[in-house]
């Protein structure tokens, strides 16, 4: 158990919480004392589920499909049959599918990219928000990216974009409600291989290129000359989750070396 307690007995929601940011966030806030529910549609969710079990912790396992606003409301009814309320909703499904310019990206590609990237955040937000409203109270942190001003990721950066607008909006219309919404903007960061590819094709040669350019262009937009790491990102979103951040709302907070996005 962490020294810090900034979640006890909070009841925190964390979508994509399978692996890399999200599974980093949801063993973090464990850590710090939640009732954890950890959303994702991956059965790998599980093994992080038996990692925060370890700690004595309660927590519990939702699988929903949150690109879809069913799979969305099955997250807080599930949370609010178990624990009785919400106080924390942390969207952090998304990323980017394909690397490549965006003519390269057929119709297809780029509503599975938006559907990625930005209908998860929108329809939990959306979802949340009622039960948020009759309590009055209620803490929502969008994970969003940097790569809304990058290069080969037109889709995904539009999607943020989105993320980052909805964010603002909320913010202001529900403010008075006593809800705070704020966004991370996360730069490259390192993460162990995914258990489950976002891409399970083989790239070709102009793909490996296209990638090659992203990543290039992250180190050269980013002060520090590096990548940084999922605490690095964990740490940002947890403060915004936190009543540290008491007097912020409506914020997009880029956690990229410097570059802001």
């Amino acid at each position: 158990m962490s020294e810090r307690q900034r979640f006890l007995n909070k009841v925190v929601i964390v979508t994509g919480a399978a692996q890399g940011i999200g599974r980093g966030v949801a063993l973090q806030v464990a850590a710090e004392g939640a009732k954890v529910v950890l959303a994702d549609r991956s059965d790998v969710v599980d093994e992080v589920l038996a990692e925060i079990l370890q700690q004595n912790t309660e927590a519990m396992t939702v699988h929903a499909d949150l690109e879809t606003f069913a799979g969305a409301e099955s997250v807080v009814a599930q949370t609010i049959a178990q624990y009785g309320r919400i106080d924390i909703l942390i969207n952090n499904v998304g990323g980017a599918i394909w690397m490549k310019p965006f003519q390269a990206f057929s119709e297809e590609e780029i509503i599975k990219e938006v559907n990625r990237s930005l209908f998860p955040t929108l329809w939990c937000c959306r979802a949340v928000l009622p039960e948020m409203i009759k309590n009055q109270r209620g803490t929502i942190v969008n994970v969003s990216s940097i790569a809304t001003r990058g290069i080969n990721r037109v889709p995904y950066s539009a999607s943020k974009g989105g993320v980052n607008a909805l964010t603002a909006a909320i913010a202001f219309e529900h403010a008075k409600h006593g809800i705070r919404i704020n966004a991370v903007a996360t730069g490259g960061t390192e993460a162990p291989p995914r258990k489950v590819p976002r891409n399970t094709n083989p790239l070709s040669d102009d793909e490996k290129q296209w990638m090659q350019e992203v990543v290039d262009q992250t180190l050269d937009r980013t002060f520090l000359g590096r990548y940084g790491t999922i605490q690095e990102q964990v740490n940002a979103i947890l403060f915004l989750a936190s009543d540290e951040s008491s007097y912020i709302t409506g914020t997009v907070v880029p956690v990229g070396g410097g570059d802001q996005g």
